[in-house]
């Protein structure tokens, strides 16, 4: 009962069946024999009567990928009759297996002498693509999660190495006994900073595992005294570098909604990552514009601007361009934050200017 157990034929009537069982002829296969190689004409259509059947391709001369087992009931071999095109996969017999087989000018006789199986192979071929469909979904995801954790790896691993080297080295200055009282409090003030610049990094990484929070608490915040408390806190960061912070218009006393854990971590990322970019000093400026519907926040420095090759990917993950560290993850963080927030973000460059990143958030509905 196999064959009228296909489910291209398993809806037939009694006389339909016995057009195909007269059609159907039998082969058998050792273990391990080949049905039929890629680039072979397609001569006609299979289903398993017993055993299993392994489909595959070949990549390239050395590898071979399986892409699905057959077994009793299943059906094969039918887009290359279907298009005359040659087989585009092989086939192969995983043990000793049993198959019909219908000829190529049997079947399209039959499809022409019942509509009805016109239908169900239609029908047959469409579920065939739904869960080829699905199953390429699933894999694709599979091979990105496994890309963006080789990336994780790779970037976290990187960036690491230089402050634990640091660490390391200033470790083994502070332990000699010819250190000065002043060298050592110097090396364990450098390794405190290194240390920080780690937690700093760990930090990136977990808020960027955590994912989006569209439900996050927000509170009501008054916006002016919240951005003055974050600048004040930058402030002696930016000094150390020779970079000044700056506002070109004071920031509105509004009531916003807002998480303001979150909402410090777009500015320290916005404007860490600005500093970078000023390695001999230089200025950031914020300007604020009150739109209808909105509040823009928009932050510019006097450094070289942004790089034309990555302008297009600057809030993606790892996403980087002439940094000498952090995890690549900071600004694809913002821009998570600003939209938990219900705003956007976005970065635009102008000619002799330097880097303009900006987001939005939006106003109190009244």
């Amino acid at each position: 009962m196999i064959l009228e157990g296909c489910p291209l034929f398993k809806d037939l009537t009694e006389q339909e069946l016995v057009r195909v069982r007269s059609a159907a002829r039998e082969f058998t296969f050792s273990a391990g024999e080949i049905i039929f190689k890629e680039g072979d004409p397609g001569t006609g259509i299979y289903i398993v009567k017993t055993g299993l059947v392994q489909i595959s391709v070949l990549l390239n001369q050395a590898d071979r990928v399986i892409l699905t087992r057959l077994g009793p009931g299943d059906l094969f071999g039918e887009m290359a009759v279907l298009d005359e095109n040659p087989r585009s996969a092989s086939s192969t017999a995983e043990t000793e297996t049993v198959l019909y087989f219908i000829s190529r000018e049997d079947l399209l006789l039959m499809l022409e002498c019942t509509p009805r199986l016109s239908y169900f192979f239609v029908r047959e071929m469409s579920q065939r693509l739904r869960d080829f469909n699905s199953q390429y979904v699933r894999e694709s995801l599979q091979a990105e999660r496994l890309s963006l954790l080789g990336r994780f790896a790779s970037s976290i691993v990187h960036d690491l190495k230089n402050p634990l080297n640091i660490i390391g080295l200033t470790a083994e200055i502070a332990a000699a006994e010819t250190v000065s009282p002043s060298m050592r409090r110097s090396a364990r003030d450098r390794i405190a900073k290194q240390v920080r610049r780690i937690s700093g990094m760990l930090n990136e990484v977990l808020e960027y595992a955590r994912g989006s929070q569209p439900n996050m608490i927000l509170v009501e915040t008054d916006f002016a005294s919240f951005v003055q408390g974050v600048i004040e806190e930058l402030q002696p960061g930016a000094e150390e570098k020779s970079v000044r912070l700056e506002y070109q218009n004071t920031p509105p006393p509004l009531s916003l909604l807002i998480n303001p854990p979150r909402l410090v971590r777009v500015f320290h990322n916005l404007i860490h990552n600005a500093i970078e970019m000023l390695p001999d000093g230089g200025t950031i400026s914020l300007r604020f514009n009150l739109e209808p519907t909105e509040l823009v926040t928009e932050i510019e420095d006097t450094g070289p601007g942004i790089a034309p090759e990555i302008a297009g990917i600057l809030f993606e993950a790892f996403a980087t361009h002439g940094k000498a560290r952090g995890t690549g993850l900071g600004l694809s963080i913002c821009k998570r934050i600003v939209e938990d927030h219900r705003g956007r973000i976005y970065s635009r460059s102008e000619p002799g200017r330097g880097a303009i990143l900006g987001f939005t958030l939006p106003l109190p509905k009244s």
